[in-house]
């Protein structure tokens, strides 16, 4: 009875030496979740970008005509008459105003990203301030468990109470069960 309550501490140590691991890596983890956001809605913005960067390409080609002509711009203009030149003239004034007010929503969605990033962090960092200091005297009493577990193996092991192998031959398949008769046989006199 002894051994197997020996075995089973050891084995709580072991089960509570996992756990600590996995929540160290699950707080490891987290952080990475942020900067997952972050990436995606880079990627939404470079998105973006990269179709006004074909779009204005292929207006500069309409403007442009013969890139070997340098005066070809010049000339498609000529050609065109005033009513046109005047539309195409308040379209591009449009543009204008649309493209300053796209870079100065994203300078003010960027100024308010980084106050909400500096606000996260700062919280982030008294959390973790406050769980260090909460957890502090959990972590000494884990770590000492921890240093505990190799000297409880060898003690076990040495008292033959724990042997690996043993161990792992009994995990393998299920238990056969022995009926037993409650009965005695009868003596014969």
């Amino acid at each position: 009875m002894l051994k197997y309550r020996d075995v089973v501490q050891l084995s709580m140590v072991e089960i509570k030496h996992k756990i600590a691991e996995l929540e160290a890596k699950l707080n490891t983890d987290n952080e990475g979740g942020e900067w997952k956001t972050r990436y995606e809605a880079q990627l939404e913005l470079n998105d973006q970008l990269q179709k006004q960067i074909v779009s204005l390409e292929e207006k500069m080609k309409r403007v442009r005509g013969n890139p070997s002509d340098r005066l070809s711009s010049i000339r498609v203009y000529e050609r065109m008459p005033v009513e046109s030149l005047n539309v195409l003239l308040k379209q591009l004034e449009k543009e204008k105003r649309s493209l300053e007010n796209q870079v100065k929503d994203y300078a003010l969605r960027l100024e308010q990203e980084s106050k909400a990033y500096q606000r996260t962090s700062s919280e982030r960092r008294t959390y973790l301030a406050e769980m260090s200091q909460g957890s502090g005297s959990h972590q000494i009493s884990k770590r000492q468990q921890m240093e505990q577990l190799p000297r409880m193996k060898e003690i076990l092991v040495k008292s033959g109470r724990y042997n690996p192998v043993n161990q792992k031959t009994a995990k393998r398949g299920p238990v056969k069960k022995i009926t037993r008769s409650n009965h005695l046989p009868k003596l014969h006199q």
